[in-house]
């Protein structure tokens, strides 16, 4: 199989994978949109095997079958790039932090919590600036618009981010060729 078409079957597989872990979340107390969900680990994980194209792509096409999937009739156009293809899209630029499998755990692990919250803080950027300009609305009374994206979107994407760390963090201690491709360049595994 070429490498292309390799790349693309798991692009494809991570993206399913995606929409399927986004039915399990919890919602709490997000009446406007946002949950915490495992949706982000088959992002990260093409983000650190596959590097930025992996992610970003991943990502991508995630963003725009949620739009399908979350039936977003009514929503703002612009707002709804911001919350979908978007957000997703920037947290496969976790891949900047991506390491082979034979680096040494410390290496690994700092690159995936370093990634994750590069990755996380990306897509929150997304939002925030989404609920700057189409939710200010909903910030209560006397509120920074801002400072209410802000807090509000937070309040879901570090749980993701936190949960997403912790489970990359074991797979990359207990199957790291799963999660970091092997460097052909690289000869002795550290």
């Amino acid at each position: 199989m070429s490498k292309k078409i390799m790349f693309l079957t798991e692009v494809a597989m991570m993206s399913a994978l995606a929409i399927i872990l986004s039915f399990v979340q919890f919602k709490g107390l997000w009446a406007n949109g946002g949950s915490v969900s495992l949706e982000m680990l088959p992002i990260f994980l093409m983000a650190f095997r596959r590097g930025v194209p992996g992610g970003v792509l991943t990502g991508l096409i995630v963003g725009m079958v949620k739009i399908l999937v979350d039936g977003t009739a009514g929503y703002n156009p612009a707002g709804l790039i911001l919350d979908y293809p978007l957000a997703f899209l920037l947290a496969g630029f976790a891949g900047v932090f991506k390491v082979s499998s034979a680096s040494q755990s410390k290496r690994r692990i700092s690159a995936i919590v370093a990634g994750i919250a590069f990755g996380s803080l990306l897509r929150l950027a997304s939002h925030v600036v989404s609920g700057v300009i189409f939710f200010a609305s909903y910030a209560p009374k006397g509120m920074n618009p801002v400072l209410y994206s802000i807090v509000y979107n937070a309040s879901y994407m570090i749980p993701v981010a936190l949960i997403t760390a912790a489970a990359f963090i074991f797979l990359t201690k207990k199957a790291p060729r799963l999660l970091h491709r092997t460097d052909p360049r690289v000869v002795n595994a550290a």
